[in-house]
């Protein structure tokens, strides 16, 4: 099938379509609703399934045999460093953050903001937040005071909208 055929089908079809690719995921909860509304008539994909994105990204390719295989490559031409992190390699760095994160109180549910700059750490904490369910955003660390202040107010003010809503 290629690429104008399968648009096609998430067009025409969207519900059939996304079940299907649902299929192709591992989910903690498979969902069972496709499609749904919520309270103000906006779509809800699958609201009675659950899976775990950091468990997609790093858990499933382990589980999988990629274990050793390049999962990020790092290419700082700021400081000409190349890195690159394997599978297993990320999955440690990411448990090690999460029980930190869990050790400072931090759980399901909760949000956090990630202020680091582009370094590997930074998608670790991206991971470790998705690991433990916890809702993040991510302000590059590279932003004046005021600038970030800005963008943490602008993030803390959808987060109430957001939850004035639901």
């Amino acid at each position: 099938m290629n690429y104008q055929e399968f648009y096609n089908q998430s067009t025409q079809s969207p519900e059939a379509f996304w079940k299907a690719q649902a299929n192709e995921l591992e989910w903690y909860n498979k969902p069972t609703i496709i499609l749904s509304k919520d309270d103000n008539d906006y779509p809800l994909w699958y609201k009675d399934g659950e899976l775990n994105v950091c468990y997609l990204a790093l858990d499933k390719h382990i589980e999988d045999g990629y274990g050793d295989q390049t999962a990020i490559i790092y290419d700082s031409p700021v400081t000409q460093t190349v890195k690159k992190y394997t599978y297993n390699e990320v999955k440690t760095e990411v448990a090690k953050l999460s029980g930190g994160m869990i050790s400072l109180g931090l759980k399901k549910g909760d949000t956090a903001v990630i202020y680091m700059p582009m370094i590997p750490q930074a998608a670790f904490a991206m991971l470790a937040c998705a690991r433990i369910g916890v809702t993040h955003s991510v302000v590059f660390g590279g932003f004046a005071p005021h600038e970030l202040a800005i963008r943490i107010e602008r993030i803390l003010l959808f987060l109430v909208v957001l939850h004035l809503t639901n």
